[in-house]
């Protein structure tokens, strides 16, 4: 009956070496953790978390696309003009004037596919400045003018190349022939005047220009 109370006592004795065993162990691995240790974080610059499967949560710059920078607008060059042969006009220029603008640019698309459907090669097709005029009336009375009304004209411009000099009279007939009310037509080489007419004069800038040189 006495070896009772002594095996006894040592079954107590070992729960609680081992339950130290176990608090030891944790304050080696918690003294050997940088994470859990006080100030391990903060004085280490190395992360550990990089070298875990999750490291890449929370970065979305891969996913933003890298703006381009923009360039800079180069100046526009006179193209070199074809001046076409003996069988072949070079590069023409078909103007359509009109006062209303739906008008000129209706015919001006119009121009446009039938001569891809005659297989005649189209340059491009632009518009033209809008220019205003003001008529001016005389009134019965007095002898100051007085202004009556303001005109706007449109002008499209369909530039063509390769026109064979045998089938040009009856392309020219074709549109003649199609040719709506209220719509001027003219057709002509281009010249460079013509490429320069393209853009709008800034007479301010080019005083400005001139006062620097």
């Amino acid at each position: 009956m006495k070896g009772v109370p002594g095996q006894s006592s040592k079954l107590q004795r070992n729960p609680v070496s081992k339950n130290g065993k176990k608090k030891n162990s944790i304050f080696r691995i918690l003294g050997e953790n940088p994470i859990c240790s006080a100030g391990g974080v903060l004085l280490r610059d190395r992360r550990h978390y990089k070298t875990k499967p999750t490291h890449g949560i929370g970065r979305y710059k891969h996913l933003v696309k890298v703006l381009e920078p923009k360039k800079k607008k180069a100046k526009v060059d006179v193209r070199a003009i074809n001046l076409g042969t003996d069988y072949e006009y070079g590069v023409l220029n078909i103007h359509l004037t009109a006062y209303d603008m739906t008008l000129a640019e209706s015919y001006a698309q119009y121009v446009h596919r039938l001569c891809n459907q005659l297989s005649i090669k189209v340059e491009e097709s632009y518009a033209m400045p809008t220019k205003t005029m003001e008529v001016m009336r005389l009134p019965d009375q007095g002898n100051k003018m007085v202004l009556d009304s303001v005109l706007t004209t449109h002008e499209r411009v369909v530039q063509i190349s390769g026109l064979s000099a045998t089938f040009a009279e009856v392309f020219l007939e074709i549109l003649q022939s199609n040719l709506p009310e209220g719509v001027r037509l003219s057709v002509r080489e281009h010249s460079e005047e013509d490429f320069k007419g393209r853009f709008k004069a800034r007479p301010e800038l080019e005083e400005l220009l001139a006062k620097l040189n």
